[in-house]
């Protein structure tokens, strides 16, 4: 029998990494629906199971309960394990850090979020976040399989520098992949078997969108875009067939440096009237005749006038001066790029839910696509997007090959 198992594991090893990515994205909630997605015979899709349980990745629910009404045995159920590995995600922002535990599914562990001033050495920041993210392992006792960090910036490739940090002090080119993994080392952060963590560093929006497609709003898309301002800037992103479009170095779709407003205020790149400077939380704010704060995040105070302030005629007015610049953008992009589907974080978030007939207006009045109605504009449902594409960034080398990672690979 053993044997058997053995000759089915071995013709279904290709198998693994797709029938993990299934579970993991909630595309596989049954061996039944695993055996049909990837192609194979019930008994190598069974050891396949088998197999990703016995690694700790996976749950097999031999005796699930049969739906009222439904005829014949059901199908065995399968899940991410609930007490299985994780990874250490962490995302940097102008406003601080925040580190998370996230497991397969996209499910935050543990979290542990820290309000700094960001220094212009990267190095002193990438510590801290580490630091915290370490505490959580101790705290947990969590297998750690991987590190990720989201960063404010265009991340080049191959090289894991922070080409463009604008609304960071950093240096351009600081070489935040290198110094991640680094300090990785010095916090005691290992992966299995005490082995050594290369941390993979990305751009936040990226990231973000990549785990919106497999556990958010961008389900099912297959050209999707996402724009989105966090807490400095403005930001976008582009998956096409689930993969993210990174260009030919990492710098693709670096959407915040379209201009909108020819007359308007001077960037950081050097032009003027860019999306980054027109309509991110601290344009919100101004707009609205209000004073940046300290007590909150920029993004936090922007948040907040609109939820408890909007009928104030200032707050009012800068939603829809906000929501026509974006407009103008995203009607650009969908002329160029012709997404099957547009999604909004951050501010842009609160923008769409404040008022999506004018957000949506404006699209469609100023792009070809988007005349036809056939270009959906939703807002992104994850929270801490960013973190959870960190985790995602993270967990693709497990996902690639579990065997591999794990060190029971030949």
């Amino acid at each position: 029998m053993t044997q058997t198992r053995t000759t089915r594991l071995e013709r279904g090893r290709g198998a693994l990494g797709p029938a993990l990515e299934l579970v993991h994205t909630g595309r596989a909630p049954t061996r039944a629906v695993l055996t049909a997605e990837l192609g194979v015979t019930r008994a190598t899709a069974g050891a396949v199971a088998a197999e990703l349980e016995a690694l700790g990745l996976i749950q097999v629910d031999a005796r699930p309960a049969a739906a009222a009404g439904s005829q014949g045995r059901p199908s065995h159920r399968l899940s991410v394990a609930p007490n299985g590995p994780v990874v250490l995600a962490a995302q940097i922002h102008a406003d601080g850090f925040r580190a998370s535990l996230v497991g397969l599914g996209g499910r935050t562990v543990a979290t542990a979020p820290g309000c700094m001033t960001v220094p212009a050495d990267p190095s002193h920041i990438i510590d801290a976040v580490v630091a915290a993210g370490a505490g959580l392992l101790r705290g947990t006792g969590r297998r750690c399989l991987g590190a990720g960090l989201a960063v404010p910036s265009a991340v080049a490739e191959p090289e894991g520098t922070a080409l463009n940090p604008l609304h960071l002090s950093w240096p351009a080119g600081a070489p935040v992949r290198e110094l991640f993994t680094e300090s990785l080392a010095k916090a005691g952060v290992t992966g299995p078997g005490g082995a050594p963590l290369a941390g993979v560093a990305g751009n936040d929006v990226n990231l973000a969108a990549l785990a919106e497609y497999r556990h958010g709003a961008g389900r099912g898309a297959r050209h999707l875009l996402c724009v989105a301002t966090g807490h400095r800037g403005v930001g976008g992103a582009l998956v096409l067939d689930g993969r993210l479009h990174s260009g030919s170095s990492g710098l693709a779709l670096e959407v915040g440096h379209l201009t909108v407003n020819p007359a308007g205020l001077p960037c950081h790149c050097g032009s003027r009237g860019c999306l980054d400077v027109e309509a991110d939380p601290l344009a919100f704010v101004t707009a609205a005749g209000r004073e940046p704060g300290p007590a909150v995040s920029l993004l936090q105070q922007s948040r907040d006038l609109i939820r408890s302030e909007y009928a104030d005629p200032g707050v009012r007015a800068a939603v829809e001066l906000l929501i026509d610049r974006l407009g103008l953008g995203l009607a650009g992009l969908v002329n160029i790029l012709n997404p099957d589907r547009v999604l909004l974080g951050g501010l842009h978030r609160e923008l769409l839910e404040a008022d999506p007939e004018r957000l949506r207006a404006v699209v469609a009045d100023r792009s070809l696509w988007g005349r036809s109605g056939s270009v959906p504009i939703l807002a992104c449902t994850l929270d801490h997007g960013s973190l959870i594409g960190a985790a995602e960034a993270a967990w693709q080398p497990v996902l690639d090959d579990p065997l591999a990672v794990l060190g029971c690979g030949s």
